[in-house]
């Protein structure tokens, strides 16, 4: 027989504990002697504590853990729990740091207020252009929404060009829509391409939201034209893009000052990319813009 701390250091848990489980019913010892107290467990027992605790590790509440045991959970079946546990934890995990970055990115605009009262903001008009694009959702307009599902986008849309033997010509241009639901954001991956018009064959009439008439290519590509804009406020971002907001709120600041105000979505354009130094990405922020 073991003794309730030979229990305790075999299956690595508190003295305190044990008494506890015993007190519910989920380990209760063996033997307990009724002049003493003291409690005395099998060495078999030690099987049933691993199980607790791993289904406590789980998540299971107590009264979950004794009904699991009652009906004699295999270990086959508690690795499928760890695994599905495992995914749940990752998937938090993930949610907390893109949480964590969203509020540093902030932290970063409220820092830098104050700190760009000029910025080189040129009015200019915005030319049509025939593009390629792919569309996708994110979460919200944070920029580490955004990020992950543009980057998929514009790898998928690359690909997608190349089988179809279609050479960008331009740099890319990025924009974003209103989902409908005041939560998710459609995000536009675009390319300049030589096509043929959205209406006019070889490629089928396909129905979109896009600013135009689209047309189907593979992949879920489809072949859009961007309106021209009459005057658009343009500002020079340089760095990644998760660090965006101060100059968008810069450019905020100004299109008010100058007596605009905006009129439609804006577009990013990709004036410099290096997927391994987000240092030297140079984008170009455009906001369709009109007197106030």
């Amino acid at each position: 027989m073991l003794s309730i701390g030979d229990v305790a250091r075999h299956g690595r848990v508190s003295v305190r504990m044990l008494r506890h489980y015993d007190a519910i019913g989920l380990l209760r010892p063996a033997r307990v002697d009724q002049a003493t107290g003291y409690r005395s467990y099998t060495a078999a027992q030690l099987a049933r504590l691993h199980r607790i605790v791993a289904l406590r590790g789980l998540g299971f509440a107590l009264a979950e853990v004794a009904q699991l045991l009652d009906e004699q959970v295999s270990a086959e079946q508690m690795r499928g729990m760890l695994r599905l546990r495992e995914a749940e934890l990752h998937a938090r995990i993930a949610a907390d740091t893109t949480r964590l970055d969203q509020l540093r990115a902030r932290l970063r605009t409220i820092e830098s207020e104050g700190t760009m009262t000029t910025i080189d903001v040129t009015i200019k008009a915005l030319p049509a252009a025939r593009v390629a694009e792919l569309t996708g959702t994110a979460r919200g307009m944070e920029p580490q929404s955004i990020g992950p599902v543009v980057r998929g986008l514009y790898d998928r849309l690359t690909s997608a060009l190349t089988r179809a033997s279609l050479e960008p010509t331009g740099p890319a241009i990025a924009y974003y829509v209103e989902a409908g639901d005041d939560e998710h954001v459609e995000v536009h991956a675009a390319l300049p391409v030589n096509a043929p018009s959205p209406t006019t064959p070889p490629f089928p009439v396909a129905s979109s939201s896009s600013p135009s008439p689209a047309v189907s290519l593979p992949d879920g590509v489809t072949i859009v034209d961007l309106p021209a804009v009459e005057q658009a406020a343009t500002v020079i971002h340089e760095g990644s893009m998760d660090d965006c907001l101060p100059t968008y709120q810069a450019l905020a600041v100004w299109i008010e000052n100058a007596g605009y105000r905006d009129a439609g979505p804006g577009r990013e354009i990709t004036l410099a990319f290096s997927p391994t130094d987000p240092a030297s990405w140079i984008t170009e922020i455009q906001q369709p813009v009109t007197r106030a």
